[in-house]
């Protein structure tokens, strides 16, 4: 299945009304339920085929055609590939930031959460592992890109599997991934594969292209089967700190009668 089949958040089912919306301070919960920390994952009995999983391409290019959703499209495309090799399917779900760029920015500024943003939250609430491809201006990853994860919960991604790319006029550019992008995604405490993408406009006739962007498509599904993603939100959920209001209620699981909340109510 090609990644460009699937969309989430650029075609809109219905227009949005003021009365559709709800308040960003609100909508944490919200846009986590459900969401308790746990794998909601199905296991395949013996002899089974593995249930399909869904890979989240996450694309803030401005342009059409667009490079940098080139470039994600073709890492989803053999992530794809690779899974089947493995013997599961890998479902691909594509957002467009380009078309959510007035939501992020109404959610950043006016504390508003709009229905497409919502359901784009949702895809990466439920993804088995996401793709992120940025174009790069000025030495930085693209506003649009930083803003819509600076919207997201601080919890939603927990330990999900993201592979990264931007693409640039330049290759002056070439460490902002490695340097700014893998900082961002540490923060929401994922994993990235190991093997990060850079395209500068010399790249697309390079060789050996093909193949990091084979390598790094290789990472992300070696972390998908390999259910690091189902361990971290099962067994070692309760180990994070979690905010308030930002696990659907689950960081509300919190031990009262421990020597730190002791201290807080006085030592009592």
């Amino acid at each position: 299945m090609s990644a460009a089949n699937a969309a989430a958040g650029s075609t809109p089912e219905d227009p949005a009304t003021p009365h559709d919306q709800i308040t960003l301070e609100k909508a944490r919960q919200h846009m986590n339920a459900p969401f308790d920390g746990a794998a909601q994952r199905t296991t395949a009995e013996p002899g089974q085929p593995a249930p399909p999983r869904t890979l989240a391409v996450i694309t803030a290019g401005t342009s059409d055609p667009s490079t940098t959703t080139m470039l994600a499209t073709r890492v989803a495309d053999r992530a794809v590939a690779l899974a089947a090799r493995r013997g599961f399917e890998l479902g691909v779900r594509l957002i467009d930031l380009r078309a959510l760029a007035a939501d992020i920015t109404t959610a950043l500024v006016a504390q508003h959460v709009s229905p497409e943003l919502q359901r784009a939250s949702d895809t990466l609430r439920d993804a088995d592992a996401l793709v992120a491809s940025t174009p790069v201006y000025k030495a930085g990853p693209s506003g649009l890109f930083t803003s819509f994860f600076q919207v997201l919960d601080n919890d939603l991604l927990i330990g999900t599997p993201v592979a990264l790319a931007a693409t640039a006029g330049s290759a002056r550019h070439a460490l902002v991934v490695d340097e700014q992008l893998r900082g961002l995604f540490a923060y929401l405490r994922t994993v990235t594969a190991p093997t990060s993408l850079f395209a500068a406009p010399e790249d697309w006739n390079d060789r050996g292209f093909g193949g990091r962007i084979e390598r790094a498509a290789g990472e992300l599904v070696a972390l998908v089967a390999g259910g690091f993603r189902t361990a971290v939100r099962g067994d070692a959920w309760g180990s994070y700190q979690h905010s308030y209001g930002s696990a659907g209620g689950a960081e509300l699981g919190i031990d009262l009668d421990s020597d730190l909340m002791r201290l807080a109510t006085g030592g009592r």
